[in-house]
């Protein structure tokens, strides 16, 4: 963990990599993640945590499956934040782009419980060291 600031823009101007999250700090057994996405992810659901979501650039839709079986989106806009409940299903998605800021345990997958074949621009990951 770095004890120096970190300027989120010249972080997210170091990689250029989509759905691939970089470690920026640390607090306690949480990390702050920023990704740049494009693009719909997959499915998928943390069992065990919440997920935040803070969109830095651009807007989003996160897709939700609902305990119900029913399906909503949520639209974020730059600026805005949401939590994604522990054991729902979800599916960010950006059309045309956009930077994202994560909060999570520092153990958990971006791709959560999903199992089998990814699409060929997605990493699952924890997280990758800021460069």
């Amino acid at each position: 963990m770095t004890t120096e600031p970190v300027n989120l823009r010249l972080a997210l101007d170091s990689f250029t990599d989509e759905w691939d999250p970089r470690i920026v700090t640390c607090i306690n057994d949480y990390d702050v993640r920023i990704v740049k996405i494009r693009g719909e992810f997959v499915w998928h659901r943390h069992l065990e945590t919440d997920e935040f979501f803070h969109v830095l650039d651009g807007e989003i839709d996160i897709a939700l499956r609902e305990p119900d079986g029913q399906e909503r989106t949520v639209h974020l806009d730059q600026g805005s934040v949401f939590t994604v409940p522990r054991g729902t299903e979800h599916k960010p998605a950006s059309e045309h782009g956009a930077s994202v800021l994560l909060l999570e345990p520092s153990s958990t997958m971006n791709t959560g419980d999903r199992e089998g074949e990814l699409p060929e621009h997605i990493r699952s990951t924890t997280g990758r060291n800021l460069a």
